[in-house]
């Protein structure tokens, strides 16, 4: 099935309805008791679902304009997806608000809905009263709910063919940052293109893969690898939701033995999730044998989960080359690098002094060092690793923020043109120019890339690059208690700069006395390991730490829940300078008093 003479999705996915009307594009499956119910979704469904809602689209004059996509299942998603496309409309996928009384998510859509300006949200019928019912709350008397799957909802043969052009918008991929303030990046049908062509290239994917996965259908990964690369190659994909694999991580693996599945990934996250909630028995039940390409993106790649999710799942017929760590971004629409499939993958025991000082060296036995792990090698883009301050290009072996060109990057930020012109359109010292400034840090060695870490996040103490991720695995590995709760750790300037380790603790009922005693091991560790006074830590109940939807932990906001006052530790060791600064309020109104002072931090048991 070529791919040559598409100028845009559109026309793909028209085509593929065509010719594979009555094969499978999508497998939904849903939570039925113990077992998984499955909900087919064929090509020629899909085209004709498509048709249908693009028939209302049109009569609401849509085209061009952002609506807003909010559903609980990836079929239905799709449907409204394609049936976007049908009517040239900028398709917006954002999360359910509210969903199971999450306020984050409330909070995100919200914000999604006021920055894009989407006058027109598309839904099911389940899930229509309480979005009018949102929709009113927050004012938004003039934004219109629709029902998709309404009886009489839309006629297929209304549609009217839209010409689409290569950089007309096909969606506006909302990142996953601050909840407050998510940035609408651009992705045309020409970067949707490009990047799936460059996913092709770099997975070597054809027709006969099918991909199959968790992530949610309005992240990056999840819905341009896992949904949107399978109709690209007239291939299939199998789909659970995030809920369900988190209650059971292992419905993921059933659903990679049972329906073929030969790719799909997530975060490094979901994989240390499979190794410690997967029991042996079950294992012993799976075949994983087909899985070519574990896929391990969207946050730091540990080697050490790697190669014990190889190991612990050889007995099942996973191979360890199946393993397959890459990087990307959704200002790069997707992918940006990933390793050659079937080979191992490459790590690097790097000098941790050297880091330091940005740059790359072997590490020397005795010496303090880190494991990198190779994101891959960068095809389908110009690549340069910046110093971010200078704008002067680096040498192998140097670490600096990564800089990148290519058709796969997208056209800005939805209005927001003076951050899309400091981000899309970095200028080198030598007055080079338009490349995307990714805020990422890594360093080529070999033509491999090395992510290192995120330029926001590195924390720079005494004149020296700490960064947070190891510090945050450092401190999981210290007790039972600690390794399965999130982390985050951050500066803070009070007096100077100073470490916060936050860290979520295992064990309701536990007593300030042994809290204390974690801290101070905590303490200890990152004292004598990274050579840095740690005089702040925070242990917290699980699922304080603010997480992406992927996953990743969100430092920036934890820093700013800190600074705010707004974040509060079960047991609290602060340095009294930051101590100052972060409990002012408490002090003032006398809360300190209420609150009981053990030696060497304050705390209360649960």
């Amino acid at each position: 099935m070529s791919l040559s003479g598409f100028a845009t999705f559109t026309e793909l996915v028209l085509e593929r309805a065509a010719e594979l009307a009555d094969a499978d594009a999508h497998v939904f499956l849903r939570d039925a008791g113990p077992a998984m119910a499955a909900e087919h979704l064929t090509y020629g469904e899909l085209d004709r679902e498509a048709r249908r809602i693009a028939s209302v689209l049109q009569l609401h004059g849509v085209e061009g304009q952002p609506v807003l996509l909010l559903y609980p299942t990836t079929a239905e998603f799709l449907k409204a997806f394609v049936g976007c496309l049908y009517a040239g409309a900028v398709a917006v996928p954002a999360p359910l608000p509210g969903d199971a009384g999450q306020e984050k998510r409330l909070s995100r859509t919200s914000a999604v809905i006021r920055d894009s300006g989407a006058k027109l949200v598309l839904t099911d019928r389940a899930n229509a009263p309480d979005i009018a019912l949102w929709l009113s709350r927050a004012r938004r008397e003039d934004v219109v709910c629709l029902a998709t799957d309404n009886t009489g909802f839309g006629d297929p043969a209304a549609w009217q063919p839209v010409a689409a052009r290569p950089d007309d918008l096909a969606f506006l991929q909302y990142t996953s940052g601050s909840v407050s303030d998510p940035r609408g990046v651009m992705v045309s049908h020409r970067n949707l293109m490009a990047n799936e062509a460059a996913i092709g290239r770099s997975l070597g994917t054809t027709p006969e893969d099918r991909f199959g996965g968790w992530l949610p259908h309005f992240h990056d990964m999840g819905f341009i690898a896992h949904l949107l690369h399978p109709l690209w190659l007239g291939s299939s994909s199998v789909q659970m939701s995030p809920t369900s694999f988190i209650k059971r991580p292992v419905r993921w693996l059933q659903a990679i033995d049972e329906y073929g599945v030969t790719a799909g990934g997530g975060p490094n996250f979901c994989f240390e999730l499979c190794l410690r909630r997967v029991t042996d028995e079950q294992i012993e039940a799976l075949d994983l044998s087909r899985w070519r390409l574990a896929l391990n993106g969207a946050e730091p790649v540990r080697a050490d989960t790697l190669k014990a999710f190889a190991e612990r799942f050889a007995p099942a017929g996973l191979r360890p080359q199946a393993l397959y760590p890459c990087y990307g971004l959704a200002e790069a629409t997707l992918i940006v690098s990933g390793g050659v499939p079937d080979a191992p993958f490459t790590e690097k025991q790097a000098d941790t002094k050297a880091l330091e000082r940005d740059q790359l060296a072997a590490a020397e036995p005795g010496r303090p060092q880190r494991t990198l792990v190779s994101s891959g090698h960068v095809t389908d883009f110009d690549v340069r690793i910046v110093d971010p301050a200078g704008y002067r290009e680096l040498p192998a072996g140097a670490v600096g923020e990564i800089w990148l060109r290519g058709d796969s990057v997208a056209q800005g930020y939805w209005q927001r043109p003076e951050e899309s012109d400091a981000t899309f359109h970095g200028t080198l010292n030598d007055g080079e120019t338009g490349f995307l400034r990714t805020g990422d840090l890594g360093v080529l060695e070999d033509g491999e890339l090395f992510v290192t870490g995120r330029l926001k996040e590195v924390i720079i103490i005494n004149g020296r690059n700490v960064y947070p991720q190891d510090v945050e695995f450092a401190v999981r590995a210290i007790s039972p208690a600690l390794s399965h709760g999130a982390g985050a750790a951050f500066s803070v300037e009070a007096g100077r700069e100073q470490l916060v380790v936050v860290q979520e603790v295992k064990g309701e009922g536990a007593s300030a006395a042994s809290l204390r005693v974690l801290a101070q091991q905590v303490q200890a560790m990152i004292g004598q390991d990274f050579n840095i006074p740690a005089g702040n830590v925070l242990l917290v109940r699980p699922g304080t730490v603010r997480r992406t939807t992927s996953g990743k932990v969100q430092r920036t906001l934890m820093r700013q829940l800190f600074l705010d006052g707004e974040l509060r530790g079960e047991y609290e060791a602060l340095d009294p300078a930051v101590h100052a600064v972060v409990r002012a309020r408490d002090t003032l109104l006398g809360e300190d008093l209420l609150q009981p002072e053990p030696a060497g931090g304050r705390g209360r048991p649960w």
